[in-house]
This record gives C-alpha cells, sequence and structure tokens, in this order.
C-alpha cells in the first residue's frame, strides 16, 4: 500500500471528495435486516454528532480502495472513522489520496456475509489497508460468539481485544463499545454515558417539548383554580359582610 502524509499531497488532492474513475457503489444493500442498518445509521450519526468540529471523517458502506489504479481492490466497511481528515461527504474513500487508512472500522455481521468479514475483509484490513482497530458486532448473535469482539493491530497482525466489565476499549476513538440487546453502544470512558444517536436526541428533544408543555398546560390550569378560588372567597366575604346585622 503506498502510504502519503496529507502534507505531501498536492492542492487537488487535499481539494477532492474521491474520483469518479472509481466505482461508487458495489450494489450491495446498507445491512442485511432492519437491526444491521439501525445498527450502521445510529453508529455514524452518533460518531459525527461526538466528533463534531474537529478534523475527524466518520462514514460507512462506502467503497474503500486500497491500490492505486486497481478498481478491483476495494472493501466497503459498515462504519469507518478517520482521524486527521477533513469531515464532509465522498464519492468513495481512495487511501492514497486522503493520505492514511481508517483508525477505525466496525462491521455488523450476519450469516450470510460472515465469510467475507470473517476471512477477506479481515485480511484486507490486516495486511493491505493496515486500519489499527477492526471491531465485529453481530446484532442478533446468529454465529459469533462473543456477538462483539474487538482486534487491534500489534506488530502487523492483529490481536483481540480483551473485554473489560462487558465493553470492549477502543484507543483510536477514546470510547468503548458495548453490546446491548440488538443495539451496540459506543460509551463515553469519562461519565460512562452512551453516545446517542440523532434518533435518540431527537426524541429526547420531543419528550422534553412535551413535558414543557404539560408543565404550562398544568401551570395554566392551576392559575385558572387560584383565580377562582379568589373569585369564590371575594364573593363569600362580600356576602358575610352584607348578611352582618349592625348594632
Amino acid at each position: 500500500m503506498v502510504t502519503l502524509s496529507p502534507s505531501s499531497l498536492p492542492p487537488a488532492y487535499l481539494g477532492s471528495r474521491g474520483d469518479r474513475a472509481y466505482p461508487m457503489h458495489d450494489g450491495r444493500p446498507l445491512g442485511e435486516t432492519d437491526y444491521h442498518r439501525q445498527v450502521i445509521i445510529d453508529l455514524i450519526g452518533a460518531l459525527k454528532i461526538h466528533f463534531a468540529g474537529q478534523p475527524v471523517y466518520v462514514s460507512g458502506n462506502l467503497l474503500l480502495f486500497y491500490e492505486p489504479g486497481n478498481k478491483r481492490r476495494h472493501v466497503s466497511p459498515d462504519v469507518l472513522v478517520t482521524r486527521g481528515l477533513p469531515p464532509g461527504p465522498r464519492l468513495n474513500d481512495l487511501v492514497w489520496q486522503e493520505g492514511k487508512p481508517p483508525d477505525l472500522v466496525i462491521e455488523v455481521t450476519s450469516k450470510t456475509t460472515r465469510h467475507a468479514v470473517l476471512r477477506r475483509k479481515f485480511l484486507v484490513y490486516q495486511d493491505k489497508v493496515r486500519v489499527p482497530e477492526y471491531f465485529l458486532f453481530d446484532p442478533l448473535g446468529d454465529y459469533l460468539e462473543p456477538r462483539l469482539q474487538g482486534f487491534r493491530l500489534h506488530g502487523g497482525k492483529y490481536v483481540r481485544i480483551r473485554p473489560l466489565h462487558g465493553r470492549l476499549a477502543s484507543k483510536q476513538l477514546s470510547l468503548a463499545l458495548e453490546a446491548q440487546g440488538n443495539a451496540l453502544r459506543l460509551i463515553d470512558q469519562k461519565t460512562g454515558q452512551p453516545l446517542l444517536a440523532p434518533r435518540e436526541l431527537a426524541e429526547r428533544a420531543a419528550d422534553e417539548l412535551a413535558s414543557e408543555r404539560a408543565a404550562r398546560t398544568r401551570d395554566k390550569q392551576e392559575i385558572a383554580r387560584l383565580r377562582d378560588e379568589i373569585v369564590r372567597l371575594r364573593k363569600q366575604h362580600s356576602t358575610t359582610v352584607l348578611s352582618t346585622p349592625n348594632f
């Protein structure tokens, strides 16, 4: 693989976002099931929010080419993160053009993709692209045991990452990964809180808005009740004064 530093690339490369001369899709769907698709979408969304404003490129389901001029040498990571690159849309990911490979790849696997993920992709990420960290997640628990596995390059080969309290630490992200039901959570190791996907943030905002509206409604009802009570007391006071005999 050709490795170039971003500072050594000509301006034309730095301003580019992929290359139309290379394919932009492989015709395969995003995820095998609704569960797989949701995991991929949530991970990409949560990572983009987490790294917003930073030079970190987050993407997925994108063709990544690792041999200049060879249109057949590509993989399509479900989720990829590359630190030090400007965010923004790409037509594809040309490793030699970007100047570095992804720092992390996550594959959301199933029975139908296990051979490609465990054999071909594993070796490509290890030997060709040289991705520092590689994670596998089987949301339905169809074949992978444990369902979440991680590997880190050490001496040119992938070494399994040992779990700690049911989580796998990512040095590249400074986050932890944890399987929760059919979902794969990214955990902030400082706060212990999961990163929220855009849909979850939207749901939280909707819940907070509904709570605020309910609180305002209760306040209005309470104000109306107090006004009625004041009117009643005034009437009662007036009646009492008028009915009191004068001596």
